[in-house]
């Protein structure tokens, strides 16, 4: 959510900012949030002023009364009597207009940073750097789905009588290989100083439109019949509402968390979930990375955090990428945001599997989170960034440590989590 005092003084901005993420069909939402703001300003004013004509006059009935001055007493406890009128209907008016403007301007996308590409869609991101060789084996690489299960490690046809489409049961060696890469990624983290968190699974509706638009909520949540409940579809939902209305201390920020959950996602309006293997799921896990600092500190820490994830996958031996998302890729919240791909042999081509953004101080304001220190009481910058999602940093693990007998090449870095193994071979 933008600043409201922008939009007052300068509406043809937010405006230019629309049409550079080609949301044209919500140029009408400024005209209308100008306008309701301009009443509910008048109206605050008004009430205000006759609050204070009020008080005036109800002194002055003390003083009239003493001063045998009765009649006059008597005409002001009168127009004191039509105030209490007036100022109701103001009050029912200040009630109406003021969750109308809010609900308005969460509509509204936050501004993006000036070295954003503008592009219409993904399909327009901007490659950055890429981190290690491509490299493509001499023999062919199966599909992902078909590696795990002739390592007894896949079971769809269990969880779609369970569960339906959407879902996995992950078996032996595998299994212990996502738990492993989850393992190694919170290690990770910690070992870059970040605190590590599990948080709730479950957060109100007021966390959601807090950290994400309405249109992400929609295509996104699952919420629970009968109660204000949401299943999370990242941990940093609940990492940046567990700061809800809280005022924290300048000096300490950075506050850098690192945290592990069950990701729960409709995925509506997705290129369709993934009917044979584990890339586009309803449920999976995620370590994730979240940081609120300073606003002038956001950038620094943008960078550092993709690079850390970037530094996690080679640790992995998987070649990554990075794309500058464009303006038509980016969520209304986002300043700023980039993707990590890794190389995928079997495909010759990058796929995506994480992704870093900086939001400035758009969640800040609709949860209410500020940080006071010398310079007074301010709204803090939030960043979130994926550190490993597990199903899909397991597709490119497993590519990119395929062998030819069909076994999985263990890394160094990994193999403390996985007993000492150095391949997962067929039983």
């Amino acid at each position: 959510m933008i600043d409201i005092s922008i939009l007052r003084e300068h509406p043809e901005l937010v405006k230019e900012n629309m049409k550079k993420k080609f949301q044209e069909a919500k140029l009408h939402l400024v005209d209308e949030a100008y306008e309701i703001d301009k009443e509910y300003r008048a109206t605050l004013t008004k009430a205000s002023d006759l609050r204070a004509l009020r008080n005036k006059l109800s002194k002055e009935i003390g003083q009239f009364m003493r001063e045998g001055r009765k009649d006059d007493a008597d005409k002001n406890k009168k127009r004191v009597g039509e105030m209490a009128h007036e100022l109701k209907k103001l009050e029912e008016l200040e009630a109406k207009l003021a969750p109308k403007l809010k609900e308005i301007m969460m509509k509204i996308p936050n501004f993006i940073d000036d070295t954003v590409p503008v592009g219409k869609d993904d399909s327009e991101n901007v490659e950055i750097e890429k981190f290690g060789d491509p490299f493509v084996p001499s023999y062919e690489i199966p599909y992902h789905a078909d590696i795990i299960e002739a390592l007894n490690g896949l079971d769809k046809i269990s969880s779609g009588r369970t569960s339906g489409n959407g879902f996995y049961y992950l078996m032996g060696d595998i299994a212990r290989l996502s738990s492993a890469m989850i393992s190694y990624a919170r290690d990770f983290m910690i070992d870059k100083g970040f605190t590590y968190c599990i948080p709730p699974f479950m957060i109100r509706s007021d966390v959601v439109t807090g950290v994400m638009s309405f249109d992400e909520m929609d295509a996104m949540m699952y919420k629970i019949e009968g109660e204000d409940l949401y299943l999370i579809g990242t941990s940093e939902h609940s990492m940046i509402g567990k700061f809800k209305d809280q005022i924290v201390k300048e000096e300490e920020l950075p506050i850098t968390l690192t945290s592990y959950s069950p990701c729960f996602r409709k995925e509506v309006g997705a290129h369709g979930i993934d009917e044979r293997g584990i890339y586009l799921l309803h449920q999976f896990e995620k370590h994730e990375m979240v940081v609120l600092c300073k606003m002038e500190d956001g950038m620094h820490w943008y960078h550092k955090m993709w690079q850390y994830t970037v530094e996690l996958f080679r640790s992995l031996d998987i070649p990554v990428r990075t794309l500058e998302c464009c303006s038509g890729d980016l969520a209304d919240l986002k300043v700023k945001s980039c993707d990590v791909e890794a190389w995928s042999p079997r495909q010759k081509k990058y796929f995506e599997v994480g992704s870093c953004s900086i939001l400035g101080d758009a969640q800040s304001r609709r949860l209410g989170i500020r940080s006071k220190g010398e310079s007074g009481t301010q709204y803090v910058c939030t960043l979130n960034n994926t550190v490993l999602a597990s199903t899909r940093a397991m597709i490119a693990f497993i590519e990119n440590n395929y062998n030819e007998d069909g076994s999985i090449r263990i890394p160094e870095a990994l193999r403390p989590y996985m007993g000492g193994k150095t391949l997962i071979t067929k039983k």
